[in-house]
C-alpha cells in the first residue's frame, strides 16, 4: 500500500432511502490499494446498497463517492475502466459456454481480437477454470460458475474488486476454495476488493472488517483489534458482542 497515493475506494457520509425507509445511514469507509476489506452484516444491513452506489448503478441521496480520487459525475468511464464488480444475482448466461460468455463482456469492455484472446487465457488461468472454458455454464457446479463470474469481472484488468455475497448458495468446501483463491490473487496482484457477506469466516483474512448494522458502520478494524474492541476470544463472540452492544 502506498500512503501517497489516493485510497482505491473512499465513501464519506453516504445516506440512502427507498420511500422514506432509510438503507443507508451517513455511512463512511476506504479501501486502499491492494487491501481486502470485508463488509460484514446481518442480511438487510444495507450491503446490497452500498455495492449499488459503489458501482455507480444509484447516485446516493447525500454523500460521496469516489474511487481513485474519481467521482461518477465527471469520471463515469475512466473509474469504471478500473471496477470489477460481481453481484449476488448470477449474470452468464448459462445456455452457452463459459469462453462465449467472456468473448461476449469483453465486447462490452472494448476488448478484441488477439487482445481478448490473451485476457481471456490470463483470468481463466487466474480462477483455474482454463479447462472448463468450452462448457456451457449450465453445466458447472456453483463454485465454478462463481470463478467464471469473477473471471469475467477482472477481464478489463480492474484495480479494484467489488464481491457482493460472492459465495452465495456454494457449500462450505466452495467458500473457503474460493476465499482462498481471492487472497491469493490478492497478494499477486496487489488488486483491491471489498468483500461483502454475512458469514464471518469468510472475512477472518481480511485485512479490514467493517461491520455493517442497518445501515450503519457499528465497528472496523482489524479482526484482531475487533476483538480486543469487544474483548472476545475469537471473531464469533466479537461479532455477537459488538452487534448486541452497538444495536439501536
Amino acid at each position: 500500500m502506498n500512503p501517497s497515493q489516493p485510497a482505491a475506494f473512499r465513501m464519506e457520509n453516504v445516506a440512502k432511502a427507498y420511500g422514506g425507509v432509510p438503507a443507508l445511514c451517513g455511512v463512511s469507509l476506504s479501501i486502499q490499494n491492494g487491501e481486502f476489506v470485508g463488509l460484514l452484516g446481518p442480511n438487510g444491513a444495507g450491503k446490497s446498497t452500498l455495492f449499488q452506489i459503489a458501482s455507480g448503478l444509484f447516485a446516493p441521496d447525500s454523500g460521496t463517492v469516489d474511487l481513485f480520487g474519481l467521482n461518477y459525475r465527471s469520471n463515469s468511464a475512466e473509474i469504471l475502466g478500473k471496477l470489477g464488480i460481481v453481484f449476488q444475482a448470477r449474470s452468464l448466461d448459462a445456455d452457452i459456454s463459459v469462453r462465449a460468455n467472456l468473448k461476449f463482456f469483453g465486447g462490452l469492455f472494448g476488448l478484441f481480437g488477439q487482445r481478448l484472446k490473451e485476457r481471456i487465457l490470463v483470468v481463466s488461468e487466474m480462477m483455474d477454470i482454463v479447462p472448463l472454458l468450452d462448457k456451457p455454464v449450465r453445466s458447472l457446479s456453483g463454485g465454478n460458475q462463481r470463478r467464471a463470474e469473477i473471471a469475467r469481472a477482472l477481464l478489463p484488468e480492474p484495480q479494484i474488486l467489488l464481491l457482493d455475497e460472492p459465495t452465495a448458495g456454494l457449500d462450505a468446501t466452495s467458500r473457503r476454495n474460493l476465499v482462498t483463491h481471492i487472497h491469493e490473487i490478492v497478494a499477486r496482484t496487489g488488486l483491491s476488493v471489498l468483500w461483502a457477506t454475512h458469514l464471518l469466516e469468510e472475512v477472518e483474512g481480511a485485512d479490514r472488517i467493517v461491520l455493517l448494522i442497518k445501515g450503519e458502520v457499528k465497528a472496523e478494524g482489524t479482526p484482531a483489534a475487533l476483538m480486543q474492541m469487544a474483548q472476545a476470544a475469537d471473531l464469533t463472540e466479537a461479532y455477537i458482542t459488538l452487534t448486541a452492544a452497538k444495536a439501536p
